[in-house]
């Protein structure tokens, strides 16, 4: 069978360029190994929020319009949302129906072989829109296998509460967005945390009567491309800031955990059987983390004066705990550890895309979203145009843009055989 466009990934990405498609009339497929926007319910726990307003989630013919626009959504509200975005347009989607390999075809175009419900199958297309997201692969260091079995071992993405660990003290390893909300989550629910570090940066919750977000908006941070950000595309690898919203949303102050009884540690650098070691940085990332705050805080300071907003008068961050030593070693049993939750991120995985748009780390090669394959494009990336291009506020643009560039390139359409 062939077809105009195949959207590989029907997640908010997939579902903003199949709203454009459905729109002009042009015939498209959406194909999904699992469900519709199932990651929001298969890779978040039981009590994740959003951390960017719910005003920021603005997806092509349908933006929020709840009665909390400042709030953050839980998963299910946005599961919901999500499904009552699908229902509005009826996109073309083929649930259950992986791509297992995606090859150029001569002439010009695409061949997808599928696995589905019914079987293998091939399918061709003039375009291919890659909006699988950046998240594919859970990370967990190669020193996790020397960790002594008794320990029970979870990522990020399959962690759902507290209940489901094991008693006793848990040892929660990152400290981005992930990695500080999880380990929030298992403090508030009174287990004692252990925390290592890594280099993730934070914001103010609100700063000077507003959301910091809303700020960081109306400044046109969400909207400058990459290429103008310090450092040009480099900063895509960065790592965001942790904060939370629940509860109506609020700082994480991980200075304000280790008063409260958690216990900080740095980079975590190896393990054997219960025995882990840690590189002694935690005392510079708690720093380095609170400097990141209070510059973003000062650069409000900054737009507010240029702009003669009327705002209440800003602060800064004073530290209300640090640490009297590094730690540099850790036995799990001594501690009363009984498990570990890995939150140090995810890689992708584009194993079965066997088009040369890579680079020598197998990371995408594109320019906003466009890559040099004519008719192949990526979207949903983080920071694939701007800030916000992995968030719900830049989603509906990085879309037009790429369905402009498949209805402005597109051939006749392919006779269906």
């Amino acid at each position: 069978m062939s077809i105009p466009v195949a959207i590989v990934g029907a997640g908010q990405a997939g579902l903003s360029v199949s709203w454009f498609l459905t729109r002009e009339g042009v015939d498209h497929v959406l194909l999904e190994a699992s469900t519709t926007a199932h990651e929001w319910t298969d890779r978040r726990w039981d009590n994740f929020t959003l951390v960017t307003p719910n005003w920021h989630c603005r997806l092509p013919g349908h933006a929020y319009d709840g009665d909390d626009p400042d709030g953050f959504m839980t998963r299910e509200q946005v599961a919901d949302w999500l499904a009552g975005y699908a229902a509005s347009f009826d996109p073309p989607v083929r649930e259950h129906t992986a791509v297992t390999l995606l090859t150029e075809r001569e002439g010009g175009g695409f061949v997808l072989e599928l696995a589905g419900p019914d079987g293998a199958e091939t399918l061709e297309a003039e375009h291919v829109v890659l909006a699988t997201g950046g998240y594919h692969l859970p990370i967990v260091p190669a020193f996790a296998a020397a960790i002594d079995p008794s320990i029970t071992q979870v990522h990020s993405a399959d962690y759902r509460n507290a209940a489901q660990l094991p008693d006793g003290d848990v040892l929660v390893v990152g400290s981005g967005q992930s990695g500080a909300q999880i380990a929030e989550d298992l403090h508030i629910e009174g287990r004692r945390v252990h925390l290592a570090l890594g280099d993730a940066p934070r914001v103010a919750r609100t700063y000077r009567g507003r959301d910091c977000m809303t700020w960081l908006a109306d400044m046109g941070l969400y909207d400058t491309p990459v290429q103008q950000y310090p450092g040009g595309r480099a900063a895509r690898e960065k790592t965001n800031h942790y904060v939370t919203g629940r509860d109506g949303g609020r700082d994480i102050d991980l200075r304000q955990f280790a008063a409260e009884g958690m216990r900080l540690y740095g980079l975590m650098s190896g393990a054997e059987g219960t025995r882990l070691s840690f590189e002694p940085t935690l005392t510079g990332a708690l720093d380095s983390a609170d400097a990141v705050y209070n510059s973003i805080c000062r650069d409000i300071d900054a737009y507010i004066e240029r702009e003669g907003v009327d705002a209440p008068p800003g602060s800064r961050y004073e530290p209300v705990w640090s640490p009297d030593h590094e730690p540099r070693v850790l036995d799990l049993r001594e501690a009363g550890i009984t498990s570990i939750v890995w939150g140090i991120g995810y890689r992708p995985d584009y194993r079965w895309v066997k088009v040369g748009v890579f680079d020598g780390a197998a990371a995408p090669t594109h320019t906003r979203g466009v890559t040099s394959v004519p008719g192949l494009y990526f979207l949903g990336l983080p920071w694939m145009h701007t800030w916000g291009s992995g968030r719900f506020a830049g989603i509906a643009r990085d879309a037009e843009h790429v369905f402009g560039c498949i209805v402005g390139a597109r051939r006749p359409a392919p006779v269906e055989r």
